[in-house]
């Protein structure tokens, strides 16, 4: 394991992506572009198109054989951009073969493949983590601050509306799809992590695409906070927009406004006194507070380039990454308590916890 000293830069890690589509493109370039990396392979069944997104005067490695680039001493990790049915049986190869293992959400297709993957990876002694990107976001950074530090007071709720037209996928429902960025942000920002006390999940099928396209979950927290996701590909409309109430300030994030992405309102409603009246009955005295709204200053970085650096550093420390396996497990476990929801007509169900071995210190 190269460690870090004071005189010089570990060298950089050799690295290879499997999957060339829709995200492996992504994760190729922020590979390329970090000193802590170096790319030395691309895997696709698809070898023309992945040597289209390598470039032809390219050195790296272009092939359809996992084996041969598991086989690589030169290669230290393994970035998996495949189909979340796949994630299982190229984590454990690559894991098995020695390599560190990014995997991008969700982290697997159900909890009990994810459970394993964690297991494998503890028992290899080798970093496995979630590619749950907005976590590295400035914003998403900004906004954990804001609520660790308590400057939002407790929280009492969240809104989070991930809506637009398309793509309706082929292999997953819209929860699985779109939720996942929601939920993965919840759970890097609240102190306790993703724990809800139950989930209840509705959804619907208008167009007849044979699984829900237009979906809703309310996860109510400890403390009496409930948190709300829409997720819609039917919109014609675009909305990235996540509201965040707290007993001090409320927070508005809009994700498609470059100009002002946050804002925070030191505005909300306070229970001034409450009685009980002769019939039994509560009543209560509301104080609106109406004060002013600002927009902290956020750096403009790449959340990828933050996301490559912090797996670097993981291995390079031996220290579980900020977005570990135990998050990706948070997450999946919700996924598939609101499957249980929609097949429950929309009930509110438990979310199973994983398994308490499998659990790393946040």
């Amino acid at each position: 394991m190269t460690t870090r000293n004071s005189t010089a830069e570990p060298a950089p890690l050799g690295v290879a992506v499997v999957g060339a589509g829709y995200w492996g493109p992504n994760l190729i370039r922020n590979f390329r572009g970090s000193p802590a990396w170096d790319l030395v392979a691309v895997c696709d069944l698809d070898t023309e198109r992945a040597s289209a997104v390598v470039g032809a005067r390219s050195g790296v490695l272009v092939t359809d054989d996992l084996a041969e680039v598991l086989g690589r001493d030169d290669v230290h990790a393994v970035a998996i951009a495949t189909p979340a049915r796949s994630h299982r049986p190229i984590a454990e190869a690559a894991l098995a073969a020695g390599k560190h293992v990014l995997v991008e959400k969700p982290l697997a297709d159900s909890v009990a493949a994810g459970e394993a993957m964690v297991e494998a990876a503890r028992a290899a002694g080798l970093v496995l983590m979630a590619d749950h990107t907005f976590c590295y976001t400035p914003v998403v950074r900004k906004i954990r601050e804001l609520v660790t530090t308590g400057q939002l007071g407790e929280i009492l709720f969240v809104d989070s509306v991930r809506i637009n037209l398309g793509l309706v996928q082929p292999d997953v429902d819209v929860f699985w799809d779109l939720a996942p960025h929601d939920l993965s942000v919840l759970d890097h920002i609240l102190p306790d992590g993703l724990r809800p006390l139950g989930v209840s999940a509705q959804g619907a099928d208008p167009i007849g695409a044979g699984k829900p396209c237009v979906g809703y979950l309310s996860l109510p927290l400890t403390g009496g906070a409930l948190a709300h996701v829409h997720v819609n590909w039917l919109s014609p409309t675009k909305i990235r927009q996540m509201v965040i109430g707290g007993s001090e300030r409320t927070l508005v994030w809009d994700d498609l406004n470059p100009q002002q992405r946050l804002s925070v309102f030191d505005r909300g409603v306070d229970l001034v006194q409450q009685t009980v009246d002769s019939a039994d009955r509560r009543t209560a005295s509301i104080s609106y507070r109406l004060g002013d709204t600002w927009a902290p200053a956020l750096p403009e970085r790449e959340a990828l380039a933050e996301m490559v650096a912090e797996f670097a550093a993981a291995i390079h420390e031996d220290r579980p990454p900020a977005t570990d396996g135990a998050a990706g497990l948070r997450v999946l476990a919700v996924l598939e308590a609101a499957a249980t929801s929609l097949r429950a007509n929309g009930a509110q169900v438990q979310v199973a916890a994983p398994a308490p071995t499998l659990e790393l210190i946040r």
